[in-house]
């Protein structure tokens, strides 16, 4: 059995989340490290200074390693978008969040997929292929998930309006699948499908892989 180390606090309740499933998920509980992060940090530096993420994603992930995780996930959709650069750099090898779910996708047989999630994820290509709401609803989203959803705070009337903008991507895009591009979203919007659109937990598809690389014998 691997040893498998997380990049937490991105925000808390997700972490907590990914805990939780991760050991529901295994029997015995496995070895698993986390390192909780400041993620006020994290989105100044995704603001202002890109090579500082990158600088401090892989200090954090080099904690890891030296606590002897034999490989490591970030739990959260915003940082990937320096995967890249932050893996070439790791002292172990990563999961990535966008390649499950992306294969998830695939296997579910999903052509036209949307997505929600922080305006870092929904602007900058994350998710290629996926359509994004407009501007201003991406404004709206954000906003939500900066000053709520992060803090905790899951409330009905966010969802509602969450859904609204689901509507708007099935009727302007005719989406068969909606990405939760953040680790949150699937804590306020528990459903599996909207309207005949399949929700793809990303946290859920996330772990599922980090669970099978616990178990695996192959290398990562």
């Amino acid at each position: 059995m691997k040893t498998a180390g997380l990049i937490g606090g991105l925000g808390p309740e997700s972490t907590m989340d990914y805990y939780r499933r991760i050991v529901d998920a295994c029997n015995p509980a496995p070895p698993l490290i986390i390192n909780s992060l400041d993620v006020q940090k994290i989105i100044a530096f995704m603001t202002s200074d890109r090579a500082a993420a990158v600088d401090y994603l892989v200090r954090e992930i080099q904690r890891l390693a030296d606590a002897h995780a034999d490989f490591g996930a970030i739990a959260a959709n915003t940082p990937h978008i320096l995967f890249d650069e932050v893996q070439a750099r790791s002292a172990i090898p990563l999961i990535s969040i966008v390649e499950t779910v992306y294969t998830a996708a695939r296997t579910a047989g999903l052509k036209r997929l949307g997505l929600l999630g922080t305006r870092f994820t929904m602007r900058e290509g994350l998710y290629p292929d996926a359509a994004v709401p407009t501007l201003e609803e991406q404004e709206l989203i954000h906003d939500k998930y900066i000053n709520e959803l992060l803090e905790g705070r899951f409330l009905p009337k966010t969802r509602a309006l969450l859904l609204r903008i689901v509507d708007q991507l099935i009727e302007r895009h005719h989406i068969d699948g909606l990405i939760l591009g953040g680790t949150e979203l699937p804590l306020l919007l528990r459903d599996t499908s909207y309207h005949g659109v399949r929700f793809l937990d990303t946290t859920a598809i996330h772990v599922d892989a980090i669970v099978a690389a616990i178990h695996s014998d192959a290398a990562i």
